[in-house]
């Protein structure tokens, strides 16, 4: 059975879709019907909408791909499946999809020789050179690495009051490993399972997770 957060959150992406479809040249798409009217409002859809879009930016600056960020921010077919998208569209989903798989190439050869470009040094490597550099690989700093995880795995953070604070943090647990839902519970104070259970549910309804062999879920590429 469907969580209610779950219905709530598939309702808001799909008034957003309809939103961004309306915005296509020469769409026939129909106005938003009452229903869809009073969830615009009351979810706040246009600041969905545009947070969402600023997000799009920065992730697109951070990566140096603006090039590609005024033929995809914006447009349908992000949040939910649209067999109308235009040809120059698909063009450029092609061309990010290939550069990621590029980019993550790189990145593991890099790292197959022992360069780490880390993404918050201060935090992450705080005894590190300012700089990018290589790292030695003796047995004293693989038993370093390894305390420092396992010291990360134990921290546990205060479960977060809002839904969309809830879904950052979930999103975040899930960038480096597939986890079960007690698994992410084990993360937090208080071990909330069953609203991790609720969140990872409305998540996976609209896409942004999966589920592996019944238990561990992952983040959706």
């Amino acid at each position: 059975m469907r969580s209610e957060s779950g219905k709530c959150i598939k309702s808001l992406f799909n008034v957003l879709e309809r939103l961004r479809r309306q915005t296509v040249p020469g769409s026939d798409e129909p106005p938003l019907t009452a229903k869809e009217k009073e969830i615009h409002e009351q979810g706040l859809v246009s600041v969905l909408r545009e947070l969402h879009d600023d997000l799009d930016r920065a992730v697109f600056q951070a990566y140096g791909w603006q090039d590609l960020a005024h033929r995809l921010i914006g447009r349908p077919g992000a949040t939910t499946p649209w067999p109308e998208k235009p040809e120059e569209q698909q063009e450029a989903e092609e061309q990010l999809l290939q550069r990621l798989v590029d980019l993550n190439h790189q990145r593991a050869a890099e790292e197959a020789q022992g360069q780490i470009r880390w993404l918050r040094p201060d935090y992450q490597a705080p005894d590190a050179a300012p700089e990018q550099t290589q790292l030695a690989a003796t047995n004293d700093d693989a038993e370093e690495a390894t305390a420092g995880a396992a010291t990360a795995t134990t921290t546990k953070h205060p479960w977060p009051k809002t839904l969309q604070a809830q879904i950052r943090a979930i999103r975040a647990e899930l960038t480096t490993t597939p986890m079960t839902a007690q698994a992410l519970a084990s993360r937090f104070k208080r071990n909330p399972e069953k609203s991790v259970q609720e969140v990872l549910d409305a998540l996976q309804e609209i896409g942004v997770v999966t589920e592996e062999s019944g238990e561990a879920f992952r983040l959706s590429h």
